[in-house]
Order: C-alpha cells, then structure tokens, then sequence
C-alpha cells in the first residue's frame, strides 16, 4: 500500500509532464502551419518565374535562329571569295613566274624551284578544272621550258665542277691503308659542298616532279669520263716519271707498307725497264680503281635514287674496267707471244699482276656487289686467263730447258757456266717473289707434276692449300733443274775434250747449286727432293775427278810405275838413256800443251779455282819432284837444258796460271 503523501507526489509529476508535452504539441502545430504557408508562397514564386522563363525562351530562340543563319552565310560567303583568289591566282602564275623561268636556275635555285612549285600546282588545277583553257597550255609549256632548264643546270653543274683526281692525290688514296691518321688526310672531294647541294636538290625534284631519268644517264657519262680519265692519268704520270726517278710515289706518305702496289719493284736481271714500269702503272691503276669506284658510289648514293643506284653505277664504271680488262688482256696477249718467242723474263710480268688481282679481287667484289653479273665476271674471268698463261709459261720453260738444241756454236768455248743455266736460274730465283701465284698456277691447270730424276712425286691434293701449292712449286722447280741437268750432260758432248766437258759441267752444277745457296730455292726444292743438295756436290766432286784424269798422260810419263830401274853408279845403256828423255820430252810438252790449252779454260767460282789448281798443283809437283830427284843428276844427255826445263816450283807456277786468260 503506497503511502498518500508519495501518492500526491506522483500526480503532480505525472501532471506537470503532461502540461510539457501539450505545450510541445502546441509549438509542433504552430510550425506546421507556418512551414505550409511558406511551401504555398515558393510554389507561387516558381510557378511565376516558369512562366517569365518560357516567355523568354518562345522570344530568344527565333533570333538565335537567324543569327547562326547569318554568321553561316558570312562564312560562305568569304570561303567563295579566298576560293576566287586562289583561282584567279592560278591565272596570273604564268606572268608571274615566266621572267625567273626564263633567266634559268643558275645562282638562284631555292627561288626557282619556289616558282617550278607554283607552276605545278597551276597545271594540276587546270588539267582538274579547266582541261581545255588555253591557260593549261601556258603553264603545261612553261614547267616543260622550267624542267629543261634545271635538266641543263644540272649537266653543267655536273661538268663545270667534275674533276679529274691527280695521280699523286690517287697514289695518296692507295697508301692511305698503310697509315690510319694519314688516311683521315686523304680525302677526295668530287664536287664542292655547295654545288653538290644544288645537285642533289636538283636530282630529287626531277624525280619527284619531272618524271625524268635523262640525268641519271647525263651523271654516269660525265662521272664515268672522269674515273676513266683518272685512271689514264696515273698511267701516264708513271710513263712521264719512270725515267728520272723509277717508280713514282707519294710525297704525302713516305713510309710505305712493304707489300703495298707503291712500293718500288726489286730490279731484276734481263727484265726490260719498260716491263718494270708497264707492270708497276697496271698494279697501281687497278687500286686505283677499286678506291675512286668506292668514292664513286659514296657520292652517287648521296645524287641518285636508291632504286636506280645499282644499274647507274655499273654503267658509271664499265669504261675504266673495261680499259683495265683490255690492257689485262693485252698483258696475257703479250705473254702468249713470248712464250713463242720463248722470252720467258717477258712473261714474268703476269706474275705481279695476277698477284695483285687476287689480292684486290675481294675488294673488287665487295665494290661490285649489286652490278651485272657480266660486270662482276669480268675480273675472275682476266684472272683465269693470267692463269692459264701463266701455267702455259712454267710448263714451256721447262720443256725449253729441256729441249734447249746443242748448238755447238752456241756453247762457251771456255766451258764456262752456259747462258741457258743462268737464265733457268734466275727465271727460278724470280718464281720466288711468287710462291703462291706460281703454285696455284700450277694447281689452277693440274701443271709440273711430272719431273724427272730429281724429285720425288708430289702427292695429290684436293684444295689449293699454301702448303699444296708450295709442294707443286717444289715439284716444278725440281723438274725445271732436272731438265737443266739432262741438257747440259748433252750439250757437255759437244765439247771434244773430255776435260774441258768436265770443267764445263763442274761450272755448271757449281753455279746451279751456289744460286740455290744463296737463295730459298734450296729449302723450296728440299720440300719435295731432299737430296738435292748432296747430289748436286756429288756430281760436282764428279766432273772435278774426270778433269783431273786429263793430267794423267802428263804424270803417267814420269809416274813410278813406268821409269825405268838401273843401278846406281853404272853407266846408262842407250836404251835407258833414250827413255828417260821421252820420258822428259812427254812430261814437257804435255804439261806445256795443258797449260797452254786450260789456260783459256775459265771456271768463275774463285774458291773452286783455287781448290781444283791447289790439288792438281799438289799432285803434279809431289810426282814431278820424285821423278826430279830421281833422274835430274843421272847424266843422261849432253844438253841437260833441254830436258830439265822446269823446276818443281817452276811447275807449280804454271798450274796456278790455269783457268787465267790474264795471265
């Protein structure tokens, strides 16, 4: 049960909340209503401001209209009128661009390819819009007059400025692999940069605008003269300069590569000075060649459309190679004749060039890369022909050693060496400037595989290797010597007295072998023939035997064996006394009739003289002096004067007089 003071207590509180929540009530009704007044006035307002807006929207939209109207009409109507201008200005282009037309290129080409440019435009308008007025002539006309006129221009640009390169300036060009930083120097600058400019700007718009290819055959004839005569040039600047300083060089590089086309050529022998200096120019004129052809294609590549660059610059260069092949094939033509006239030394000239030609020949392909196929076989096809005739020669030289005719006239009447030994020997020490030319002639055509006693058969091989080739030039040479020594033991025949056969073989070998010494031929024949050298001595030891036994009928008349035996102290019986006279007399006369006859006798090689005299000296006086001490106090004659004529000494003397026409 709640107490009733808590009970009144509670129903005031409850009553005083419910007086709070009226009065809310109250203040939430009041805001409704004014919330709804305001609602009624903003949609009064917008529903006036929507009618305003459409009113001025129906009254905007009309003049808008006709506005973008207008504005479009103004821009029609200046499109129409720069669309006037521009054609008329079509019409005034002939007028305005005829007097530059007229006066050329020359001086001005940047102002002139301006006008050949509205020239253009002005034809592609008309043939366009106007195909039968009278104007498109006018135009068609002028750009004609205008395109021969930068054709002209171009010609003369190409040939008032295209120049001949000097030979020392081409000899610079050549050496300039030697040394880098001079080749940095050594620069060739066809046309100067400004013209080559115009030439350029001028090549580009005839392609391009002109429809035109006439200049590119106008290019190639005036280049192509130019490298011709280039090369002309160097020719004849070696011609001019042969005769007072040899072989011409460049002042602007003075050392030189040793292998390098300038170098001077070792003099040989028998060659003709002109050869020396034919060969050398052909040398020089193909590296010259081959560098200002480069320098061709530079320049061409930078002038010429790329598609047409190829076939331009194989007719560019068809003049100078075909020269080069020509005076090539004259060069091969020339050596065939003197394999007939058996002028081996002349033919010796293909070797250095076929060298060369080999040794340039990847240059010469790398230069050639995109030519004809008949251009790029020009030069393999001079290379085989240098070949084949340079085979043609070593085989024919060694049947001319062979089959050299003894000719007794012909033979040294001193028995000295013979003129064919040193040729055959000098034309093999000149092989050795050209061991692999000469070798893979010889594999080129299958030649000097065949020899005769002195070498052994080369064996067989499939690829021209170094080595092969040095094995077949062993083989030539070795059969070259053989047939040099079976000629010269038929020629020896000739000669009547054996010892002088003798002393002419001995020079011979002597010679041979000496010149083998002194050069590589010795260990190029001992590839194939290792006893060459020792045989050689042997047959020389040989014929020195064989001239030793002409002294016997001197020595045999007072040799032991054939004088007489008497008692000392007893008188000489007639018979006694008479042969030691003859025995005298023959010692006598035959020693004078030697020394008389082998005094003109000649063997050049002074050791080998003073050897064959010191042992035939040795001999004849030890057999000279017994004989002496023996029978020159037995009293067998009255008039010893006539017998004892010569001392030991006196003999010795003599005998050092042999082979001495001086003495």
């Amino acid at each position: 049960m709640i107490p009733p003071q808590e009970a009144s207590a509670r129903r005031r509180e409850i009553e005083d909340k419910l007086k709070q929540e009226e009065e809310t009530l109250s203040f939430i009704r009041d805001s409704l209503e004014k919330s709804d007044q305001l609602t009624k006035n903003m949609v009064s307002i917008l529903s006036s401001f929507e009618s305003r807006l459409m009113k001025l929207e129906n009254s905007i939209i009309p003049v808008h209209k006709q506005t973008e109207n207008l504005q479009r009409l103004q821009e029609n109507v200046e499109k129409t009128l720069s669309c006037l201008d521009h054609v008329i200005s079509y019409y005034h282009v002939a007028s305005d661009t005829e007097k530059i037309i007229r006066e050329g290129p020359t001086g001005r080409l940047e102002e002139y390819l301006g006008s050949m440019a509205k020239i253009q435009k002005a034809v592609e308008y008309f043939q366009d819009n106007s195909p039968d007025s009278p104007e498109l002539n006018k135009v068609k006309l002028l750009f004609e007059r205008g395109k021969e006129s930068l054709e002209s221009e171009f010609r003369s640009l190409m040939t008032r400025h295209s120049k001949v390169v000097s030979p020392v300036l081409i000899l610079d060009l050549i050496s300039g692999d030697d040394d880098l930083e001079a080749q940095e120097d050594v620069t060739l600058e066809h046309l100067p940069e400004s013209v080559l400019q115009d030439v350029i700007r001028i090549s580009r718009w005839l392609v391009e605008y002109g429809r035109n290819q006439d200049f590119m055959n106008v290019y190639y004839q005036i280049r192509s003269s130019q490298l011709d005569r280039s090369i002309k040039g160097l020719k004849e600047h070696f011609h001019k300069s042969s005769s007072s300083s040899g072989v011409p060089y460049s002042p602007a590089i003075p050392n030189k590569r040793k292998d390098t086309p300038t170098k001077k050529p070792v003099k040989r022998p028998g060659r003709d000075d002109m050869l020396d200096v034919e060969t050398d120019a052909y040398i020089h004129c193909v590296s010259a060649f081959v560098k200002l052809a480069q320098s061709e294609y530079q320049l061409l590549a930078d002038i010429i459309p790329e598609h047409h660059q190829k076939k331009t610059f194989d007719s560019l260069i068809q003049d100078a190679l075909d020269g080069l092949m020509l005076e090539g094939e004259n060069i091969v033509s020339a050596a065939r004749k003197a394999i007939v006239r058996h002028d081996f030394s002349t033919v010796l000239t293909v070797f250095p060039i076929l060298r060369h030609l080999k040794q340039t020949k990847p240059e010469f392909d790398q230069v050639l890369q995109g030519t004809a196929a008949s251009t790029k076989n020009k030069l393999p096809g001079l290379i085989t022909s240098m070949e084949t005739i340079g085979a043609k020669a070593l085989e024919d030289f060694a049947d001319n050693i062979k089959n050299d005719p003894d000719k007794e006239y012909n033979m040294p009447k001193d028995g000295t060496v013979h003129e064919l030994t040193s040729n055959a020997i000098l034309f093999l020490q000149q092989l050795l400037d050209f061991q692999e030319t000469a070798g893979a002639m010889l594999a080129s055509q299958g030649t000097g595989t065949s020899q005769p006693s002195l070498t052994e058969t080369s064996s067989s091989a499939t690829s021209y290797s170094s080595e092969f080739s040095r094995r077949l030039l062993s083989t030539y040479i070795c059969k070259v010597l053989g047939n040099l020594q079976l000629n010269l033991l038929s020629k020896s025949k000739v000669y009547e007295d054996p010892a002088l056969s003798a002393i002419f073989l001995h020079n011979n070998y002597n010679y041979i072998l000496k010149s083998l010494e002194k050069s590589e031929l010795i260990q190029l024949v001992a590839v194939t023939q290792k006893t060459a050298e020792r045989s050689y001595r042997e047959h020389i030891e040989q014929q020195i035997q064989t001239y030793q036994r002409s002294w016997l009928k001197v020595t045999d008349y007072i040799a032991e064996k054939n004088l007489p035996v008497f008692q000392p102290g007893v008188k000489l019986r007639d018979k006694e006394r008479q042969i030691i006279k003859e025995r005298f007399k023959g010692f006598n006369d035959g020693l004078e009739e030697l020394c008389k006859i082998q005094k003109a006798w000649a063997i050049p090689d002074t050791e080998q003289r003073d050897r064959i005299r010191q042992a035939q000296k040795t001999i004849v006086k030890e057999t000279y002096g017994a004989f002496l001490q023996k029978f020159g106090s037995v009293p067998f004659t009255k008039n010893p004067e006539k017998y004892l004529k010569y001392g030991v000494e006196q003999v010795g003397d003599m005998i050092d007089r042999l082979f001495d026409t001086s003495a």
